[in-house]
Order: C-alpha cells, then sequence, then structure tokens
C-alpha cells in the first residue's frame, strides 16, 4: 500500500470519527470517503477498531504536549488541564471512550493500544516526575507510576463513566490531591 493510500484511510477514519461514534461507521464508508477499496483498507488493518486506533494515537499524542513550567504542580495542571480540553465533550474524547471499549474484547487491540499509547503517554508523564525530582520536589524513590495513575484514573474514570464533570474544579482537586499524597509521602 501507497503512503499516499494509507494516509487517505487514516484522514477519512479521522473524519468519520469527528462526525460519529466507532460503532456507527462502516468499513464501507471510510473506503468511500478515501476513495479506495475495502481491500486496501484489510491489506494494512485487520478490524474497523485497529484502524480508528492509527487514527487515534497520532492526532492524540500531538494534542498532549509535555509541559514543563518550572514546577510539579504547574505541570500536572497543565497536562491533566490540556487532556481535560483535549476529551470533554469533543469527537476526540468520543473516540477515546469507543477505543477503551474496543481494547476490552480485542486482544491484539490492547496489546497495540498498551505499546503504542499507554506507554507512550505514560512515559511523557514520567518526565514531569523525573524533572520533579531532579528539582528535589519529589523524594527519589517516588512511586512514579502510580503518581500517573492518581493523576489520570480520576479524568478515565469521569470521561467514561460520565457521571460528574470534567472542569477545572476537578482539574485542581486531583492535582492537589497528587501533590499532598506526595508530599505526605504515601506515593
Amino acid at each position: 500500500m501507497s503512503r499516499d493510500t494509507e494516509q487517505a484511510i487514516l484522514e477519512a477514519t479521522a473524519q468519520l470519527l469527528s462526525e460519529r461514534d466507532l460503532p456507527e461507521i462502516s468499513l464501507e464508508e471510510i473506503a468511500a470517503r478515501a476513495r479506495v477499496s475495502k481491500a486496501s483498507i484489510y491489506r494494512r488493518w485487520q478490524s474497523k477498531g485497529a484502524l480508528a486506533f492509527d487514527a487515534f494515537v497520532a492526532t492524540f499524542l500531538d494534542m498532549q504536549p509535555e509541559p514543563d513550567t518550572g514546577s510539579l504542580h504547574d505541570d500536572l495542571l497543565a497536562a491533566l488541564g490540556n487532556w481535560v480540553r483535549t476529551v470533554d465533550g469533543t469527537p476526540t474524547g468520543r473516540t477515546l471512550r469507543g477505543l477503551v471499549a474496543e481494547v476490552q474484547c480485542n486482544a491484539e487491540l490492547a496489546a497495540a493500544w498498551r505499546e503504542r499509547f499507554v506507554g507512550p503517554v505514560r512515559a511523557r508523564h514520567s518526565v514531569m516526575a523525573e524533572r520533579a525530582i531532579a528539582r528535589g520536589e519529589l523524594r527519589p524513590d517516588v512511586d512514579v507510576p502510580l503518581l500517573i495513575d492518581l493523576l489520570y484514573g480520576p479524568a478515565y474514570h469521569r470521561l467514561l463513566q460520565g457521571h460528574l464533570p470534567l472542569d477545572g474544579a476537578f482539574v485542581t482537586g486531583v492535582v492537589d490531591a497528587v501533590i499532598a499524597a506526595c508530599r505526605a509521602g504515601a506515593i
């Protein structure tokens, strides 16, 4: 498959995902919008979920810059605040929810999700903690994976459940709780 064909398929998929939920989109629609055959899609992607994942991951990671404010508190506020702005009430958030659901029933997609999405996102956020350790804001033995889980776990919970708002007060509350746990030595 040529790079142009692959790009056309990814762009068509991203456009459709901005319009509707993943289950409402067919491979036929993607092929028609990309002006390719369904066979062209299947040569590269074995499922609609895998294609949606590839279309999503590149743009999502680009929308999540790594903040460097000189303060862990402010870095966490910037990172979580940006995540909330990216997903709250947006097509990106709707796609993220759909992909999280798809990952639960597709083992191959789940492996790709961990390797190409979760891993890179966690690596980016680990840098914030490593800088804070170097500045003396965090203990050298802080549990960085737990810190990241505590920061993003509540955000994913609210995104997936939709039971409470993802707003500025939420972002500030989560970050303040994470910082307090770090200062108390609980992380």
